[in-house]
């Protein structure tokens, strides 16, 4: 296991939460007119949400729009995610079509990070990030619960289970009830990083309630913050802009 996960010039896992934005443009043109706006802002990542894409089941229109997001950006690091809609995407797929769609867009080497969910095939897994290696892309391995926060200890699970498939960055984004919850997260967070000191991990608490959980990774341990520019991918994201000077901050204290 690395303790870092460096893409390009990004270093994931040291210092300030990397701020991460996603494209969740539905059109080719929509989606040129977000990543120009958003390779002139000061964002560590940009993640391509290729579920709100219209032709997303066209692999071809796929890569071919992966090309023109790539020559926009330049060198900012690119996640590309297919959220299914039984983890809050907008779109769901089978499974053969999602590792079929992922492995093609591997071979590119266009991506730098890819996201693969965790409740999928375990064999399945294992093999697009073997692949995604051979590639030199990170795998970020995700759990997403939009309905509620799990305990402490099925968190821990989730994430050392993403862990031990072999996953470079786990993450797992929940939904809290309460402001336990919200603590339940970040409890979780504190223990996951000491027991998984050797990589970097990703958490967050999603709506108004969580939204310190996205402040404060520094603190607790968590390596990538979600933000929104024109409209968030997720419940509770913080304008970019807001959320850097946030950071700035807590930096600066510790």
């Amino acid at each position: 296991m690395r303790k870092r996960v460096t893409v390009r010039d990004v270093t994931i896992g040291v210092g300030m939460p990397k701020i991460c934005v996603s494209l969740i443009g539905r059109t080719e043109q929509e989606l040129r007119e977000e990543a120009a706006l958003l390779s002139e802002l000061e964002i560590d990542i940009i993640e391509w949400r290729v579920d709100y894409f219209k032709e997303v089941e066209n692999t071809k229109s796929v890569l071919k729009t992966l090309h023109l997001l790539r020559k926009t950006i330049g060198d900012i690091p690119l996640l590309f995610t297919f959220r299914t809609a039984k983890e809050g995407g907008e779109k769901e797929i089978e499974e053969e079509a999602y590792f079929s769609l992922n492995k093609s867009v591997i071979e590119t080497e266009l991506i730098d990070l890819l996201d693969i969910e965790l409740f999928m095939g375990e064999d399945r897994i294992k093999q697009v990030i073997d692949m995604a290696h051979s590639h030199q892309i990170a795998v970020i391995l995700s759990n997403h619960d939009f309905e509620k926060t799990p305990t402490k200890e099925e968190i821990l699970s989730r994430l050392q289970k993403a862990q031990q498939l072999g996953g470079d960055i786990p993450k797992i984004a929940v939904m809290p009830q309460s402001i336990k919850d919200v603590l339940t997260l970040l409890d979780a967070t504190a223990t996951m990083k000491e027991l998984a000191a050797d990589q970097p991990i990703v958490t967050m608490a999603m709506g108004g309630k969580g939204v310190v959980s996205r402040m404060a990774g520094e603190i607790f341990g968590s390596a990538i913050t979600f933000a929104a520019a024109k409209k968030a991918s997720a419940p509770g994201q913080i304008p970019i802009e807001e959320l850097r000077n946030i950071l700035n901050i807590l930096h600066k204290s510790l």
